[in-house]
């Protein structure tokens, strides 16, 4: 049962994540996902191994319905909100990832040579999939937050370290996908 058939327009989710993140500076909170990761680790028990889980997470159980509504919110996108068209991708894009052993999409968001349970069961998909996650692990904490918080939170603030990561966040992204995703794959 799809209750819309178009996506919606794009101002409409800029306009609510401006609206989300003028209450929170209200209320003198920030966002980012990387912070809920550390509260449900401190919940964890994660203090009991590392020092950089020992605080009161009551304090930013709040930030928990920030996942909780990414969870929801994305389940009723995908099934109830989203459109009928494809995803759009150029065709110079697919050429070069068709040359690098990338399948094109086919309208999926994401290529099934990396985003699926056969690559991820690979030695050299696990290996890439723990890699990244420790690399995420150790860099978000050492950037002082994650994308979402640094790139919507920070920037919203006017906070220089803030645009300093989300350039950082950029080349990187630029760096992986011309020059590391052709090497690895």
């Amino acid at each position: 049962m799809e209750f819309i058939t178009n996506t919606w327009h794009w101002s409409i989710s800029g306009f609510l994540i401006g609206l989300v993140m003028l209450l929170l500076t209200y209320f003198g909170k920030t966002f980012g996902m990387s912070s809920n990761l550390r509260t449900m680790c401190s919940m964890a028990g994660g203090s009991k191994t590392a020092s950089y889980f020992n605080f009161d997470w009551r304090e930013q159980k709040w930030n928990l319905a920030v996942v909780l509504g990414a969870i929801v919110g994305g389940f009723i996108a995908y099934h109830y909100l989203s459109g009928t068209d494809n995803v759009n991708i150029n065709p110079k894009t697919i050429a070069q990832l068709q040359k690098i052993g990338i399948d094109a999409p086919n309208g999926k968001y994401l290529p099934n040579a990396i985003f699926s349970i056969d690559s991820l069961l690979t030695v050299k998909g696990f290996l890439l999939l723990l890699l990244g996650g420790f690399l995420i692990g150790f860099g978000t904490p050492y950037a002082g937050g994650c994308t979402s918080g640094h790139a919507i939170s920070g920037l919203s603030n006017l906070q220089l370290p803030s645009l300093i990561a989300v350039i950082g966040f950029f080349l990187g992204g630029l760096v992986m996908a011309h020059f590391l995703i052709p090497i690895l794959f």
